[in-house]
């Protein structure tokens, strides 16, 4: 059976990139029928953050793309990785290494002036038996080290990037067990992969230099070696590696803007990978029916903030007011302008919402484009309410004739339609831009906003005709 499996390190937030590898790893047990395990890699102590773990599973959670195992915790087997690298030492296949962390910095340093590649000289793996032992007996600190042969070649066929070759040379003696008695991550991630039977590693192409130090500790064991696929990185737009620095990278930070879990789904799977097609809409079935790693590329994928927007924005406008609604009550609240009691009817709210699903892009843009519905007194420059040439004066008497107009109709027949319908013949006459423009701009206080006649229904008349009278106030404050 197909398993894979996903094993992010609780450092902190779960990044973006993170969640790519995650997804294709989904897709690809899926499309397979297969499963996907989920390993917490939490062997490096010096950068394990409290609470990061919880915060990932979580996370991964809110994108609603369930794994079938796990989550396994590292941390909680450390005897079985001490048992096995010992295990390797007593085979031949590794040795301990008594060299203090000065020795080996002032061997690293001795290498950068003669212009060589830093690694282990390797001078412990020749100590006899009876200096391995005298060390022990004294114990003196030690790590354990993987013997990698001195010469030949190691070679892979990468479900990417086809055949892969290292020479041994270039290969260092890299450290197992660390003087903690904890593993390194080479120790763990070899050893957990072949317990849990994982039969493809699908993981970023930052661990390409890795592969060929996994291989040779599989080797060592005379364990079945997986196939390997290294994706490629997902880069900013001026081409350098996506990162904190230059943006948000974190999954977390991406649903607090109101990007929704179906949308960042969507848009990671086209980052790198390629239906051979011009379809950029997928859900889920349709990946899976159509993911392979075939159609992985090796190049790296640019992060396109505003394809992004677009994409979120198409499924934003695909939703049902009432669950639009809802997902945009918290940013409502968050930004100040409804009470979580409730000070604003919810019909209303479902109203105005309604109103913006065409332009919103991001669930937090709520706030920016309806707050104007929830302030008593709008601020802005009287400027924006002149239509093109139209002088001050002119659109001050304009807005005159607007609000008497309105004035005329009943309370309970103040719709959208019947603001219309009451300046028809006032928009025939002076222009629409002239009638309309104005109306638009003294009830929202923006330039841009939705039609002023659905704007209007919601405000109600009273608050509509309140409006026009701040407009034709600044207006002549103005002059």
């Amino acid at each position: 059976m197909t398993r894979v499996r996903f094993a992010p390190s609780p450092t902190g937030y779960l990044h973006i990139g993170g969640l790519r590898t995650y997804l294709y790893n989904w897709l690809f047990a899926r499309k397979n029928k297969g499963k996907i395990i989920l390993r917490i890699e939490d062997t490096d102590r010096q950068r394990y953050v409290e609470g990061a773990t919880e915060s990932l599973i979580k996370t991964l959670k809110q994108i609603g793309l369930h794994w079938d195992e796990g989550p396994f915790i590292q941390s909680q087997k450390i005897g079985d990785y001490r048992s096995l690298a010992q295990k390797l030492v007593d085979l031949g296949r590794a040795y301990y290494c008594f060299c203090s962390p000065e020795e080996l910095e002032k061997m690293r340093q001795k290498q950068i002036v003669n212009k060589l590649a830093p690694q282990y000289d390797k001078r412990c793996r020749n100590l006899t038996e009876e200096e391995t032992g005298e060390k022990l007996k004294t114990g003196k600190p030690y790590v354990i080290r993987l013997k990698v042969p001195k010469q030949g070649t190691i070679k892979f066929k990468d479900l990417i990037r086809g055949e892969v070759e290292f020479d041994l040379k270039n290969i260092d003696d890299q450290v197992l067990l660390k003087s903690d008695g904890w593993p390194t991550y080479h120790l763990a991630n070899v050893v957990d992969d072949h317990f849990m039977g994982v039969t493809q590693v699908i993981r970023g192409e930052e661990w390409l230099p890795s592969t060929p130090k996994h291989i040779l500790v599989y080797q060592a064991f005379k364990w079945p070696v997986p196939d390997f696929a290294h994706l490629p990185l997902l880069l900013n737009p001026d081409h350098s590696k996506l990162s904190k620095r230059q943006g948000d990278v974190a999954v977390e930070d991406y649903l607090a803007q109101g990007y929704l879990p179906e949308t960042l789904v969507n848009f990671l799977a086209l980052l790198g990978w390629n239906p051979g097609n011009d379809q950029e809409i997928f859900n889920l079935k349709q990946l899976i029916k159509e993911f392979s790693l075939g159609k992985i590329q090796k190049s790296g994928a640019i992060f396109n903030r505003e394809k992004l927007d677009w994409l979120n924005g198409h499924y934003l406008r695909q939703m049902s007011v009432n669950r639009l609604t809802k997902l945009c009550l918290p940013y409502l609240i968050q930004a100040g302008l409804i009470k979580e009691k409730g000070n604003v009817k919810k019909r209303d709210i479902k109203k105005i919402v309604a109103l913006e699903q065409e332009r919103l892009k991001r669930l937090n843009e709520i706030g920016d484009l309806t707050g104007f519905f929830f302030v008593e007194k709008l601020d802005y420059d009287p400027g924006i309410l002149t239509w093109k040439k139209t002088g001050p004066g002119q659109t001050e008497d304009n807005l005159v004739k607007i609000r008497d107009l309105l004035k005329k109709i009943p309370n309970f027949r103040f719709k959208a339609k019947n603001v219309v319908k009451a300046l028809k013949v006032l928009a025939r006459e002076k222009g629409p831009g002239e009638i309309f423009w104005p109306l638009r701009a003294c009830l929202s206080g923006k330039k841009a906003s939705p039609p002023p006649e659905h704007i209007a229904e919601i405000l109600g008349k009273e608050k509509t005709l309140e409006r026009i009278n701040q407009a034709v106030d600044k207006l002549k404050k103005a002059e």
